[in-house]
């Protein structure tokens, strides 16, 4: 992903013109120049600063990420569903301390499918969706 200037000082928490003297003293990783705006790469949600010759070391504040959303389907309630007449909600969506069951889930935004084999979440889930953005829960209604 690539910001301008204006959107990496506001990520790293400094000015625009300290930008401009890291820019020109070269020391922003990948920047690179389109006609009179510079064009600045970001590694992790930041740009790479290499270190300065002269003075204390840099601490560039970030900001305290969002809490992700973690969605993913159990799949013991799918094989107890199996025996059951109205089946029970196998969606689990996690926000900060809440979880919220359902059939149905609709993410508002870009979202990323991860497998961990050998790092599961705590409920034993190895494979889940990762949102920073809305989720909308439905429930079915059996009657």
């Amino acid at each position: 992903m690539f910001v301008g200037s204006a959107q990496a000082a506001q990520l790293m928490g400094v000015s625009v013109r300290r930008i401009c003297q890291l820019l020109s003293g070269g020391r922003i990783q990948g920047a690179f120049k389109v006609g009179r705006s510079w064009i600045i790469p970001l590694v992790e949600g930041m740009p790479q600063v290499s270190e300065g010759t002269r003075g204390p070391k840099a601490r560039w504040r970030r900001k305290k990420p969002s809490p992700v959303t973690i969605i993913h389907v159990n799949q013991q309630t799918i094989r107890q569903n199996q025996k059951q007449e109205k089946p029970a909600p196998v969606i689990s969506v996690k926000q900060g301390q809440n979880n919220t069951y359902g059939h149905e889930v609709e993410i508002k935004g870009p979202c990323r499918v991860v497998y961990r084999r050998d790092n599961p979440k705590p409920c034993g889930a190895r494979v889940w969706i990762e949102t920073l953005f809305g989720v909308e829960v439905f429930t079915q209604n059996l009657e």
